[in-house]
């Protein structure tokens, strides 16, 4: 089983350093996604105080023994500036530790808004300052280059949606794009097209991009040529099982990361269970993926 520290607040997500974190804690990673039913399942009144609550309860349990918690932004948002300040102190926690943060924001923009938004959570020294950002490129792949340019400066990184576990994705990110003679329809799908763009950004050897996959349905991308870490929801209350993923992703295992969050969450609020749940699916996926 992964054992040894990753090394408090040194490590970025970009392949070189991601690759010693998943050695040492394994694959897995974490969500903390404090909904409302949750919060009223732990007993938390669903308040900025009750969100703290859950997020310390979180950060004790995870921080320092899976590789990668992925806090899910809009659940913090919701309560305002006082739900940014939760969210600010759970990031800077889990970093200490160690522990890489992926902020499941899937910020995406053209221009200067897509700088600030890549300087709000790639910036160095950025309250809001994370290992990893996701991000939406279907305003058009081109548009997230100042998030690249500064993950690449930063030894950030990016995980950019390309076929998510959301059924109403399907229809969009299968559509067919035009092929290199201009015919509709005749070129790669728009998932795809996605995956050959990472792969082209990564071509530097440094992994910068990575893409959001869905562990709960056969994806039909080509991943042969993408090197990059692939961070994988669905595990757990979605349906995806750990065979799927072995099954899915054959031949794209080194840095595939699933993502549980509900079925850890819900042995809550211990931290003892939590951390207990956690521990015990991440050595699942290990076993699976071995």
């Amino acid at each position: 089983m992964p054992t040894g520290p990753a090394g408090p607040g040194t490590t970025h997500v970009c392949g070189p350093f991601l690759r010693p974190a998943v050695r040492s804690r394994g694959r897995l990673c974490v969500g903390i996604d404090p909904h409302p039913p949750l919060l009223r399942a732990w007993g938390l009144p669903e308040t900025a105080d009750g969100l703290a609550r859950f997020a310390e309860v979180c950060t004790t349990a995870f921080a320092g023994e899976v590789a990668l918690v992925k806090p899910q932004v809009a659940f913090f948002e919701a309560y305002g500036t006082a739900g940014y300040a939760v969210l600010e102190r759970t990031i800077a926690a889990l970093r200490e530790s160690g522990t890489l943060v992926v902020a499941d924001a899937k910020r995406g923009d053209i221009g200067s808004t897509m700088s600030a938004y890549a300087q709000a959570w790639l910036g160095e020294g950025a309250p809001l300052a994370s290992d990893a950002l996701t991000v939406s490129p279907y305003l058009g792949f081109g548009a997230l280059e100042p998030a690249v340019t500064l993950a690449t400066a930063t030894g950030r990184g990016l995980f950019a949606l390309a076929r998510t576990s959301n059924p109403e994705g399907g229809g969009l990110q299968g559509a067919r794009t035009a092929g290199d003679d201009g015919s509709a329809g005749s070129g790669p799908s728009v998932a795809q097209s996605m995956v050959d763009a990472a792969v082209a950004h990564n071509r530097d050897g440094r992994d910068t991009m990575g893409l959001v996959i869905g562990a709960t349905r056969d994806h039909g991308l080509d991943l042969s040529a993408f090197t990059g870490p692939i961070l994988a929801p669905g595990l757990g209350a979605q349906g995806a099982t750990v065979t799927d993923l072995a099954e899915i992703f054959e031949g794209s295992r080194e840095l595939l990361l699933p993502n549980t969050s509900r079925d850890v969450l819900r042995c809550g609020p211990s931290v003892a269970a939590l951390r207990d749940a956690a521990l015990r699916v991440r050595d699942e996926v290990e076993t699976a993926l071995a």
